[in-house]
Formats: structure tokens, sequence, C-alpha cells
């Protein structure tokens, strides 16, 4: 048995990690911050993206574009066409082939010219029959006329009966009327003659060549391949803008109102105008009245069945040269941001804020010297809460 002063004491320890709990080593800088950036990150991404997919605002947009300052005292603006006033499809009143047509889109003509002619021969045989014919019964006229003389002649010295008078007179009175039956004839020939020449019926400028040499036209079309008109023609001098106002609207027109036409080939050139008539009677479809503006200056440009905006004005204008127009937008779009003016524009339904310059007035518009262009879409009246990148709905 071994002693207790035997017994190997080097063996004994104590373990004093035993009891104690684990540290884990410290966390290094880099680790920390891209832990907090992965936060961060998250984050935004969880604000735009409820931000996109959360209810969209409501909001009403306008139009940026072009306004002349004398739009300031526009009433009410209506769309409409040129028509020309004078206008008339010439047609033959015979049938026949075309053999001439001395006009063609463009031209000119004046009242009385020859447009086109069809083909005449047998009207012109029947004219020269006709003629002959009455130049025959002239000689027989007087060669009545002479017998008549003598029998009277005659008559008076107891020579003939009376009823050898007679006899002369009633010859020449048949040739007399005979007479006039030619004349009526050679008349009607000339008339068919006439028919054939298709004539302008006022001054005014070929719009359409609806036929052309070696065609048939008919006063009605009785065959497939015939035509009715020939050309159309219009007086220029006659245009006017046939515009639609609505009926809760007509009262503000009155007869020799001032306008402003602008038509939308040339939206920068603006023409002066009244209106010249108030046709009374409405569209019971459109529940329009139709209303008839003309120009009082008017250019080359003009051509009918182009179309057109008239802005019923209600004062004179007051200058009859044109001002340059100004790009404007409405009032109601503009708002402030940190001291400057702004606007938010609409596309495809997101929203972006964007400095302007502003100008003056123009009725409700406010004239924009920088920032936006013509067609862009603004937002009117925007909420305080509107900011860049949110999406929107547009109010119908």
């Amino acid at each position: 048995m071994t002693s207790p002063e035997q017994a190997d004491l080097s063996r004994l320890r104590i373990d004093r990690e035993a009891g104690s709990p684990r540290r884990d080593p410290p966390r290094s800088p880099l680790r920390l911050a891209l832990y907090f950036g992965g936060v961060v990150a998250l984050a935004l991404a969880a604000f735009f993206f409820f931000r996109t997919i959360g209810p969209a605002e409501v909001v009403e947009l306008a139009t940026v574009g072009y306004v002349s300052p004398s739009q300031a005292s526009s009433l009410l603006t209506a769309s409409g066409y040129v028509v020309a006033q004078r206008k008339a499809s010439i047609a033959s009143k015979a049938t026949g082939r075309i053999v001439y047509l001395g006009f063609h889109e463009g031209d000119k003509v004046k009242k009385g010219d020859i447009i086109a002619r069809i083909e005449s021969e047998d009207v012109e045989a029947s004219l020269a029959q006709a003629s002959a014919d009455l130049e025959g019964t002239k000689a027989d006229r007087n060669d009545a006329e002479r017998t008549l003389a003598r029998a009277k002649k005659l008559f008076d010295s107891r020579l003939v009966s009376q009823a050898d008078l007679d006899g002369a007179s009633a010859r020449y009175d048949r040739v007399v009327a005979a007479i006039a039956s030619k004349e009526a004839a050679v008349r009607a020939a000339q008339v068919q003659l006439e028919n054939t020449r298709i004539r302008a019926p006022f001054d005014g400028t070929i719009l359409t060549k609806n036929a052309d040499i070696g065609e048939v036209v008919a006063p009605f079309a009785a065959g497939a391949s015939s035509r009715v008109a020939v050309v159309t023609l219009a007086d220029m001098s006659s245009l006017q803008v046939e515009a639609d106002v609505s009926e809760s609207n007509i009262e503000r027109i009155k007869l020799d109102q001032p306008c402003e036409i602008v038509l939308d080939a040339y939206p920068e050139q603006r023409y002066s105008g009244r209106v010249d008539r108030i046709v009374p009677t409405a569209d019971r479809a459109k529940a329009t009245v139709l209303t008839k503006v003309r120009f009082d200056d008017r250019d080359t440009r003009v051509l009918p069945e182009m179309s057109a905006k008239v802005h019923f004005l209600s004062k004179e204008l007051a200058e009859k040269v044109n001002a340059p127009p100004k790009l404007a937008v409405n009032s109601n779009a503009i708002t402030t941001h940190h001291q400057k003016k702004i606007v938010f524009v609409c596309r495809d339904d997101i929203i972006s804020e964007v400095p302007v310059e502003v100008g003056g007035s123009i009725g409700s518009m406010v004239e924009i010297l920088s920032g936006l262009s013509a067609g862009d879409k603004v937002v009117v009246k925007p909420s305080e809460g509107l900011r860049s990148g949110m999406k929107v709905n547009v109010k119908k």
C-alpha cells in the first residue's frame, strides 16, 4: 500500500475553463458595415417597392402647347373644317365620250370657260340639217311674199278672184309658220351642241378631276362604266370654317363676333375671322349647332377640307398682325418647392419633378420660358405628397 507521501502530486491540475462561458472572437468593422448596409438596402427596396405597387394617386393632366396672346380673351373653342360655300360638281347634260379636257387640278377658270367637250358629230350634223331647212323655207317665204303682192294688185284691178287672193295669202302664212318651226329646230340643235360643251358656271379653282379623255360621261351615270361629274370646282374666295358649337354654349356666340382661326396644318399661323352665320337648326345626334366663320384675312395656303380650331373672342383683336405664339401651360400646374417653380411631368404614368421658368399670364395659362416642351403632359393641382418616381392613375 502506497503512502500519501509517495503519491505523484504532479498530475493534479485545476481546469479553470470548465465552468466559465465561451467567448466569441470580436467582429471586424467590415462585417459590421456590410451588415448595416444590407439592412438599409432592404429598407430602401421595401420603401420603393410599396411606393410603386401601393395605391396610385389619381391625377388630372394638362398639355403644354403654344398659345396666342389673343386667346386670353377666348370665350370658347370649337373644332371644324374649312369648307367652300360655293362649290359644284360639273357634269355633262348630254351622254357621250370626252374628246377634250382643257383643265386639271389646281387650274383657275373663268365663268364660261370650256372645261371639257364630248363628241358632237351627230349633233353638229343635226344643226347643219336644221339650218339648211331654215334657209330653204326662207326662200319659200320670199316667193310667197312676191306672189301675195302680185295677187293683191291683180285683185285691185279685178283681174283675179277673191279666192285667188286668199290662196296666195294662206300660202304666205304657211311659209311664215314653217320658218318659225325651222328656227326652233335650229335653236334646239344649237342647245344640243352646247350641251356637249362643259363650261365653268363661275370663277373658281379645279379641286378634283373625275374623268379623262376617252371616258363616257352621262347625266345620271346610266352605265357602270360611265361618269357623272367631270371636275369639282370651288370658289376659293368663299372659304369659311364650319365649326360645331355645343348647344349649351351657343348663346355665347353672336353674329359678327371676332374669332381667331388656327389650322392644324399651320399651328404657328393664325387668321382673324368673324361669325358669318349660325345655322338655325341643331344636330340631334351631336347636340351641336353649326356655326360658319368667315376669314378676314386669308392666304393661298388655306385649302378646302383642312381641319381647324376656332377661338371665339370676347373682344376685338388688339392687332391684325400675328403676334408670335408662346409656350404656355395651365396655371394650376405650377407649384413651388424649395423656393423654386416646378411642375410634375407625367410619362408612362410615372411622375417627374421638373423646375421651370415662367413668364406672364395668358388668360388662364402661364407662359413657360424654359423647362418644358410642347406636348408634355403635366399634373394639374398636384397634391403636397406628390414626388418624383411615384406611379399615378390619370383621371379620365
